[in-house]
């Protein structure tokens, strides 16, 4: 069991980590949308941070579930269509 919540903790920080690099604002940040867009890239970044720290202290279990809800924020805003992606990505789904 250890070793199953290490991989899966390892491959959801790197799919966070990447799925934030390649996500890019897609609507006017001068709007209400394009201020959901940044809040919802804020709250992802926030959940990588909490996931790195809860790891450090050696809490793999709530570093997952942060990881976890990152991506999920974030993989829903691009299904909302605020942010685009490379189309070659298989980190979201986009359709």
């Amino acid at each position: 069991m250890p070793a199953e919540l290490t991989e899966k903790t390892d491959r959801y920080e790197g799919m966070l980590a990447d799925a934030l690099g390649a996500a890019e604002i897609a609507v006017p940040e001068a709007t209400p949308l394009g201020e959901t867009a940044a809040e919802i890239r804020e709250m992802a970044q926030s959940y990588l941070e909490d996931g790195r720290h809860f790891r450090e202290h050696d809490d793999p279990v709530n570093a997952l579930a942060a990881f976890s809800y990152g991506y999920g924020w974030l993989d829903a805003g691009v299904r909302m269509g605020l942010f685009s992606v490379p189309e070659e990505t298989d980190l979201f789904t986009i359709e």
